[in-house]
């Protein structure tokens, strides 16, 4: 995917949420004002109550005998001489009958010391009050009426809407690790097209010159002075073959680079396992004639697979095994079936790998060090490459230290 087309898909993406947040923030608000509006229709249904028992059959108002003087005070006209203890009461009886579990405090006007006096402050939830004096204002348009506030009222409406504020945290989180995400992956993306680009530009420098050098010693052993020095032919000879396999080398990081981003184009094929891996083990055994084989596979066994990669697949698996073996290499390779697909396994007796590495093994340009790592010459492709190509044909591989010494490979191919 183009840079271009991600971030418009980002954009959009980025929009969206940020989109449902916004919404959410307002759903959210909504919420509180039509909790609070709630709150304050039973305060008003409460204290009409209040007045109504205190005031009895006299009472009589033209107006609203409550005034919402604040958002979390109110002012009760009573019209009629009444006792603290028993406004407490029905304070509490209502407030506990309509469910408003919150704290509030309240004061009664003396009109004898022209004072507020008799504050409380009583909590519902601890069934407790206490004596306290508090300072309330004066109503000086009224006679007999008592005041309220609830202290804790803006964290008793949020405490009623914990989902929705629970429910804009976790948006917010989730935008948050979106927009975390969204930046390593460009970061990564970037990085992979510079590290992509560079191998891209590095191995055709090196075309140029590995083609001359191969070129000039080609033309160097035809010359009769090379022939007839046996000293000369082998260095010419070890510059042809260094040189060879530094041009395999630089052909597989190509392969790799050009296949990393869009995948490999396979063109299947039904190949008979037997003689398929029979084939490559007669080109490797004319290579290295110390090496010891078994091959136990069905001879009419079959699999679906592109000719090429798989070849190069296993091709790669055995050169492993030769080229981290310190003594005489023995492979044996051979096929389990069950339910569920074949299981072709490669097994070897070299160095093993340790298990600390076992996790990596299969990662671009990661190398086991060990000094048998040291005098083999590669880039840490080899590997990932044969898991790249089992992933496009939608095999399985697995790797496993033996019990004695060396590695048993397995690639699981499922039968669907």
């Amino acid at each position: 995917m183009e840079i271009k087309k991600l971030n418009i898909i980002i954009s959009l993406g980025l929009v969206a949420i940020v989109g449902i947040l916004i919404a959410q923030l307002l759903w959210t608000r909504q919420a509180y004002n039509l909790e609070n509006k709630k709150f304050n229709q039973t305060v008003n249904i409460a204290l009409l109550e209040v007045v109504e028992k205190l005031s009895g059959a006299e009472a009589s108002f033209t107006k609203s005998p409550i005034q919402n003087i604040a958002n979390d005070y109110y002012v009760v006209n009573i019209n009629n001489e009444f006792h603290p203890d028993v406004l407490e009461y029905y304070l509490k009886t209502e407030f506990t009958r309509l469910q408003i579990n919150t704290n509030y405090v309240y004061a009664v006007y003396n009109c004898h010391s022209d004072k507020m006096l008799y504050g409380k402050y009583i909590s519902p939830e601890t069934k407790s009050s206490e004596h306290k004096k508090i300072s309330f204002p004066k109503h000086d348009n009224l006679t007999y009426y008592f005041s309220i506030r609830f202290p804790d009222k803006t964290t008793y409406l949020i405490s009623s809407l914990r989902f929705w504020y629970l429910l804009t945290f976790a948006l917010i989180i989730i935008l948050l690790v979106y927009v975390y995400s969204i930046y390593t992956i460009i970061q990564q993306k970037k990085f992979s097209e510079l590290q992509r680009d560079f191998i891209n530009n590095m191995t055709h420098e090196f075309k140029t010159p590995l083609s001359s050098i191969l070129l000039a010693t080609e033309a160097l052993n035809k010359q009769q002075s090379v022939a007839e020095n046996p000293k000369l032919q082998t260095y010419t000879s070890i510059i042809t073959s260094q040189g060879l396999k530094l041009n395999s080398h630089v052909e597989k990081i190509l392969n790799i680079a050009k296949h990393d981003a869009s995948g490999f184009d396979l063109k299947l094929s039904k190949i008979n396992l037997y003689s398929f891996i029979e084939d490559i083990l007669m080109v490797i055994k004319q290579k290295n004639e110390n090496i010891k084989t078994e091959l136990k596979i069905d001879h009419d066994l079959t699999v679906e697979a592109d000719e090429f990669h798989f070849s190069n697949v296993v091709y790669n698996l055995l050169d492993n095994s030769l080229k981290y073996c310190d003594g005489i290499p023995e492979i044996r390779i051979f096929s389990v079936k069950d339910s569920k697909g074949l299981y072709l396994k490669f097994q070897d007796n070299g160095m093993g790998i340790p298990q600390k590495n076992m996790p990596h093994i299969f990662d671009k340009f990661y190398r086991v060090n060990s000094k048998k790592s040291d005098e083999v010459n590669g880039f840490g492709l080899g590997l990932f490459y044969v898991k790249k190509v089992v992933q496009q044909h939608h095999w399985k591989i697995s790797v496993e230290n033996n019990h004695d010494s060396g590695i048993t490979t397995t690639i699981f191919i499922p039968f669907n």
